[in-house]
């Protein structure tokens, strides 16, 4: 019975970080996950730590 409410959890926080993902992107996000967002200074940095670009901000 325990292995069930184990399994149980873990699907359920599989299923809510693929819907989170999936709705991130549905509204256009280039960096889930990103800490700053992707809003890093345009002057002194061409990406965030994260890999994403402000070229095309």
């Amino acid at each position: 019975m325990e292995n069930v409410i184990i399994i149980a959890v873990v699907a359920v926080i599989v299923v809510l970080a693929s819907y989170y993902v999936y709705k991130a992107k549905k509204s256009g996000k280039k960096c889930i996950g990103c800490p700053s967002g992707c809003s890093c200074s345009k002057d002194k940095q061409k990406s965030c730590n994260c890999g994403c670009s402000n070229d095309n901000k």
